[in-house]
């Protein structure tokens, strides 16, 4: 439990006060038998196969897994646990090439990739069972929302560890792709407040989580490099292999419905966002060096 490759490395400072489950969302019957058993009162479903590059190559498991995981869930709260407000993870991947920036929730979807195809499956299964068997169920269309917490595999985390490695000379270089790609970033911990503050809600709905700002992935290197004294440019690589074949357009939502309904704004902002995750990762590196 000492390093962040650990599978339970983000839970290691609660496992003594919850209890963990075992169940897969390929499995109806692990699922039904959980929510049989606890007959929540809030769900939130957040798992899936989420990282969009790893998609592009296996695009049958990640449809399989994500949209069966979603249609598993509705299907076994409905049957066992009818009352339970439900928060499903939409994304902001399911507008993918669509034409109209910012986007809200009345923007139509032009996924580019497997991952956010499932999710537009699943946005659908959620909006149905909603509807048809009036569950409370409810939708957060999210743009990228980062932390500490974030995955080394993501843009955001890989520039934040691999600056703190190298400021510590323990790495040479950044190896990046699309540098002019942007991103509508923000604070993971506004996010999750808008996830919960829609299970309150006494009427289900579907809501955009965004700051409505936009930054380039060069902007987010050249900020982490400089909060420690490091000239991005003098470290980043562009590397042809890690271009995705499909770009997306400019992904920026209009979080006005959220910001109206649910009472919601963003407390972080983009440079704190990433100072933050600049700062914990060359804690991290100091401790595991």
């Amino acid at each position: 439990m000492k390093t962040p490759q650990h599978r339970m490395w983000r839970l290691k400072n609660i496992l003594k006060d919850i209890k963990l489950h075992n169940a897969s969302v390929d499995s109806y019957q692990s699922l039904s038998k959980i929510i049989r058993e606890v007959k929540p009162a809030e769900c939130y479903h957040l798992a899936a196969q989420s990282y969009v590059s790893y998609a592009l190559d296996e695009e049958f498991s990640t449809l399989e897994s994500n949209i069966k995981g979603a249609h598993y869930v509705l299907a076994a709260l409905k049957e066992f646990a009818p009352e339970c407000h439900l928060y499903f993870a939409a994304s902001s991947e399911m507008f993918g090439n669509t034409a109209e920036v910012p986007q809200t929730e009345a923007t139509r979807f032009h996924p580019r990739s497997a991952y956010g195809i499932s999710k537009i499956a699943g946005f659908e299964l959620n909006r149905n069972y909603r509807e048809q068997y009036n569950l409370h169920a409810s939708s957060g269309i999210l743009f990228n929302h980062e932390s500490p917490r974030r995955g080394f595999e993501f843009v955001t985390r890989k520039i934040t560890s691999h600056a703190a490695r190298i400021k510590l000379g323990l790495a040479k270089e950044l190896h990046l792709g699309n540098l002019e790609a942007k991103r509508d970033w923000g604070h993971a911990k506004d996010y999750v407040r808008a996830m919960w503050l829609m299970t309150q809600q006494p009427v289900p709905s579907d809501y955009v989580i965004a700051t409505g700002e936009p930054h380039s992935v060069r902007e987010f290197a050249q900020k982490a490099f400089s909060h420690l004294g490091l000239n991005y440019q003098d470290y980043v690589v562009t590397d042809e292999r890690l271009l995705r074949p499909a770009e997306k357009n400019l992904l920026t939502g209009n979080p006005s419905k959220a910001m109206a309904a649910l009472n919601w704004k963003r407390e972080h902002n983009f440079d704190d966002l990433v100072k933050e995750m600049v700062e914990e990762d060359l804690k991290l590196a100091k401790e595991n060096s």
